[in-house]
């Protein structure tokens, strides 16, 4: 069975057995040695990180993922260079392609030989090759470069012919030619100084798949029963324990799970719980028409009450919406928010501390929502705007491909907003709410990036 993926998201979506648990179990025990013997802080989380990059089951581990990529469609015959005479010589660079593909083949001798054969038949050069054991054969993964008149037609048929089944394939980028345990720990790296970047890892890691992060204690109804210290893995979902006491759902229907990539999610997630909620403390100044300076910065589980505050000081009005609808659970929602798995938020305070403004940049699977909450008294005066610059600017730079706003026809000031981010908008109804959606990657954002960065303003505070 041949897989091609194709679909893209929608906004609301064995004999090697022993091997794969002692790899899981090493992962543990080198975050839990290095986060159990220095104080937790950046000297813990790099040597943390280094824990993870040493082990043998990370110099496995698959290249970057770092975008959301579409299949590629078969690249056109249109000036391609003769093919060499030597049927197993690699394609030149200038007319070939790059495909990541997963196909599971026999666990027996001979079998992975037969699939290096067929692909050399085609002239395709393998530039990495991982082994996912499995209970019943051994899912092969490689990175390859074809040559760009092969069609995935013809190359998932060359594997079918040479014993491989339920191949998966997509195209790749030279984002991917890089050394897997060096990606590894800039991964971990990442998720040790800032506790929003886990779900931005763990996509790179897997590739294409949604994240949820479920509160410990949910709005409504009962809670959850506690999951396992070891986390619990399915076809194609899995879940883990996180730091704020709640649970951490990856799902990828498009591709099952292996034990292997358990084992490497379970490390990353163990790393972010032993060091707890992080937050960066970086600040930046906003100064207001009028002359007032505020204060942005990132915002955390620390700043609920402040933010409890705020709701309280803000109009019936204000709170429907942002949050549209009732009101009632605004206040329990705000932990959900300001838990660093769901997104980043921005808080905006003023020079005696007083928290009049939040932004929310929300990860959706490949999407990402924006939302602001501005104090009446505070509205009207550049502060919504600023912040929703600042928010698209930080999924610009984690490559999030689109960005979307739910509100009313009636909020003019968010409607203005967004229009005055320069980027094309999609508007849409959707249940009596206005949606609307823009594409951060486009030029006009890297422009306005680029403006910034020249102009020594920084366009985020990642």
């Amino acid at each position: 069975m041949t897989d091609t993926t194709s679909d893209t998201s929608t906004r609301r979506g064995h004999r090697r057995r022993d091997a794969v648990a002692l790899t899981a179990a090493v992962s543990v025990a080198a975050t839990a040695t290095a986060a159990g013997t220095l104080p937790y802080g950046p000297a813990a989380a790099l040597l943390c990180a280094a824990g993870l990059a040493a082990r043998p089951a990370v110099a496995a581990l698959r290249a970057r993922w770092s975008r959301r990529r579409d299949p590629a469609p078969p690249p056109s015959d249109t000036g391609a260079a003769a093919p060499t005479d030597a049927p197993g010589a690699p394609a030149p660079a200038a007319q070939s392609a790059l495909w990541r593909m997963r196909t599971t083949v026999q666990d027996a001798p001979g079998s992975l030989a037969a699939l290096c054969t067929a692909l050399a038949a085609h002239r395709v050069d393998i530039l990495s090759l991982q082994t996912h054991p499995l209970s019943a054969g051994t899912a092969d993964e490689f990175l390859l470069r074809a040559p760009g008149t092969l069609s995935p037609q013809e190359l998932t048929g060359a594997v079918a012919g040479a014993g491989g089944r339920s191949t998966w394939l997509e195209r790749a980028d030279t984002h991917d030619l890089v050394d897997a345990p060096a990606r590894m720990l800039g991964l971990a790296t990442r998720t040790a100084l800032d506790s929003a970047e886990l779900p931005l890892a763990l996509r790179q890691l897997l590739g294409r798949c949604t994240i949820r992060s479920v509160p410990a204690r949910p709005l409504r109804g009962r809670p959850a029963e506690p999951l396992p210290a070891e986390g619990v893995l399915e076809e194609h979902s899995m879940k883990f324990r996180d730091a704020s006491g709640g649970s951490l759902i990856v799902e990828r229907p498009q591709l099952p799970f292996t034990p292997t990539e358990f084992a490497r999610v379970h490390a990353l997630v163990e790393l972010d719980r032993r060091l707890g909620q992080r937050v960066p403390h970086r600040r930046e100044v906003l100064t207001l028409p009028e002359g007032n300076d505020l204060t942005i910065r990132r915002a955390g589980p620390d700043d609920l009450a402040a933010a409890v505050a705020m709701h309280g000081r803000c109009s019936a009005a204000t709170l429907a919406r942002r949050y549209h609808g009732p009101v009632g659970d605004a206040d329990a929602y705000l932990r959900h928010l300001l838990g660093p798995h769901h997104g980043r938020t921005l808080a905006v305070e003023t020079a005696s501390g007083r928290l009049v403004a939040l932004g929310h940049l929300l990860w959706d699977g490949d999407e990402t929502e924006v939302a602001l909450l501005i104090e009446d008294a505070w509205q009207r005066r550049g502060i919504g705007a600023d912040l929703l610059r600042r928010l698209v600017a930080m999924a610009d730079e984690v490559g999030c491909g689109s960005v979307y706003a739910i509100t009313q026809a009636s909020n003019t000031g968010m409607v203005a907003a967004m229009r005055g981010l320069g980027l094309p908008l999609d508007y849409q109804i959707e249940d009596g709410t206005l949606v609307i959606t823009t594409r951060p990657q486009g030029e006009p954002a890297t422009r306005a990036t680029r403006s910034a960065t020249a102009s020594g303003e920084s366009p985020g505070l990642g």
